[in-house]
């Protein structure tokens, strides 16, 4: 009696099934987007309910100054590659976007100090997603710099300290190593694609090629996509409404700008210790300090600036 009755039920759920995928069916005739508007499922009920479009290009892009080619083809594809990437990751571009509130003053402060333009901020954002990362190269920090190329601008590195990880310092040093590659090069896409691969290969491709501009280069993917990110996400971080990204002002991750410093001319045994001593955690003192990379801090012949927070 119990199989004959789960045997009807079964045979009813089939031919329900078979009733409601026939009322979404496209009758002879019909194309997709007939299908589409017949849908007599509700929103709730979707799998995955979005609206997926293809971002309207304007007719006129720029960075730092230089404006792209809009009337070439390839670079309107790949522009438009890095605009669809970025606008439909969206957790990853709206994480980047809270953070910008976080970094961007600090840096843009530093780039106009600096005499550079503003939107070399955005090499932070290609580079590192605003995160103090490291790269399976070893490159680390928001502006990933190589160990070499990080002492080479005064950056100290060690077992302890890891200047890479200070975000003032190395931003400066970023804003050097750029002016220096835009005096090579003679443009800031150069200076960019540079950045990217190396001054030794830029030197290298720009003598085989003979290219004029970035888009004429023929590299490697990621140095070929570099400058199209940077516009993109300049975009859509300028305008990210635009891009269906909606946040309150309290949204944003606010910047570590409350704090006291406390000059540090003797070794630190015990960073815990420390942290404890001021009154925070031993998190605390780490997210404030990222460049402090040990539990203990050896000093000899230099001051240490430590920020703890009020």
């Amino acid at each position: 009696m119990r199989n004959a009755l789960y045997g009807i039920l079964i045979a009813c759920g089939f031919a329900a099934t078979l009733l409601l995928l026939s009322s979404n069916l496209a009758s002879p005739g019909e194309d997709s987007a007939t299908l589409l508007a017949k849908d007599t499922f509700d929103a709730d009920d979707k799998q995955l309910p979005q609206l997926v479009k293809s971002p309207k290009l304007k007719s006129a892009y720029a960075f730092a100054g230089e404006s792209l080619d809009m009337d070439n083809f390839d670079v309107r594809e790949r522009l438009e590659r890095e605009f669809l990437r970025n606008s439909y990751f969206h957790s990853n571009t709206l994480l980047i976007i809270k953070r910008t509130a976080r970094y961007f003053p600090l840096i843009e402060r530093i780039l106009a100090e600096e005499g550079l333009p503003d939107d070399l901020k955005y090499i932070a954002v290609t580079e590192s997603d605003l995160l103090n990362v490291v790269s399976p190269a070893g490159a680390r920090g928001l502006w990933q710099f190589m160990p070499s190329v990080g002492r080479s601008f005064g950056l100290e590195i060690n077992d302890e300290v890891e200047e890479r990880y200070h975000v003032e310092k190395a931003t400066r040093a970023a804003a050097q190593h750029l002016r220096n590659y835009k005096d090579q090069f003679g443009s800031w896409q150069f200076a960019v694609a540079a950045y990217n691969m190396g001054e030794g290969n830029m030197r290298k491709y720009l003598r085989e090629q003979q290219a004029e501009r970035y888009e004429d280069l023929n590299v490697n993917d990621e140095t070929m996509r570099y400058l199209f990110r940077l516009v993109a996400m300049k975009n859509i971080i300028e305008t990210p409404r635009a891009f269906g990204f909606y946040l309150d002002k309290n949204d944003f991750y606010p910047p570590l700008d409350n704090y006291r410093s406390i000059e540090v001319t003797e070794s630190i045994p015990d960073l815990s210790d420390f942290a404890k001593e001021q009154g925070i955690s031993y998190r605390q003192l780490k997210l404030y300090n990222p460049w402090l990379i040990n539990g203990k801090l050896t000093v000899s012949k230099k001051t240490y600036e430590i920020r703890v927070p009020n």
